[in-house]
């Protein structure tokens, strides 16, 4: 069944970008990617742009509103997620537990909806 694992942060929590440590993460980032895709789980993944360059899509009364920035302000932020293909529950969240953004944010484990 396939899991998306969803990674939240919020901004300034964590190494910042120029430091040792987040090296550090950035390399525990590129393991867990290689560990996921060489043991087959890996479907897809992605880092998303900051929250900033984000465009809200709304139809209202036959017309498209856009506005900028996120659809609801939240401390935590969507970054980027894994789509990978698991046994079952547990074994998503073992890998959830794997990914660095879990020591400074969450990560939302959903099961995929399949349609026949």
């Amino acid at each position: 069944m396939q899991y998306m694992l969803l990674i939240y942060g919020e901004s300034g929590v964590g190494p910042a970008p120029d430091s040792p440590e987040f090296g550090q993460m950035m390399a525990g980032y590129g393991a867990f990617t290689a560990e996921a895709r060489e043991s087959g789980a890996m479907v897809s993944s992605d880092a998303l742009q900051p929250v900033t360059t984000a465009t809200t899509v709304r139809v209202r009364d036959n017309g498209t509103e856009t506005t900028d920035g996120p659809f609801a302000e939240t401390k935590e932020q969507l970054g980027g997620y894994y789509l990978l293909d698991c046994a079952d529950l547990d074994e998503a969240i073992a890998y959830a537990a794997k990914i660095p953004g879990s020591k400074y944010g969450s990560i939302e484990v959903r099961p995929v909806m399949v349609f026949d």
